[in-house]
């Protein structure tokens, strides 16, 4: 398995949320990632109308986004998401599977840049679109992790828990 299905799956399975919401990568490469979650009544929002919840939309953008972004990188680096604005469209369809499809259009040395959408039947008519930012190598000093507080020298744990 390459370094990038590697990426994905523990993208998918080892975030929890990730996992629990079904977060699935259907393609993957220069040109960006698809992503969907598949349609669950666990994860509807409004039981009125059957919309899905936007917290999982959301969810699915930033994997997206996390994704397209390793998937433009030449060589594997931490990401951390700095910014991710969403503008919500319109309600996504009852019963319908989301997906997200998301394009890293500019790296530089310490920040990335996204676009993304969802959608539920047609990417040209979106549920929501986001422009994202992502920080590279973004556990520098720290170990492999963003959210690892640095504890001791630079990059090594102390094994002591702080409060």
């Amino acid at each position: 398995m390459d370094i990038m299905r590697q990426t994905v799956q523990a993208m998918n399975q080892g975030c929890p949320h990730a996992l629990a919401l079904g977060i699935e990568t259907l393609s993957i490469g220069p040109e960006g990632s698809v992503l969907r979650a598949a349609f669950k009544p666990e994860l509807i929002g409004d039981p009125d109308t059957g919309v899905i919840a936007g917290g999982v939309v959301t969810t699915l953008l930033d994997h997206a986004c996390g994704q397209a972004v390793h998937s433009a990188l030449r060589q594997f680096t931490s990401i951390a998401t700095l910014d991710l604005p969403i503008d919500y469209m319109r309600p996504a369809q009852a019963g319908k599977d989301i997906f997200a499809r998301a394009h890293c259009y500019k790296a530089t040395r310490s920040v990335a840049f996204v676009r993304a959408v969802a959608y539920d039947d047609d990417p040209d008519d979106p549920v929501a679109a986001a422009q994202a930012a992502f920080m590279l190598d973004s556990s520098t000093g720290r170990g492999f992790g963003a959210n690892l507080k640095p504890t001791g020298k630079a990059g090594q744990a102390s094994g002591k828990t702080r409060p």
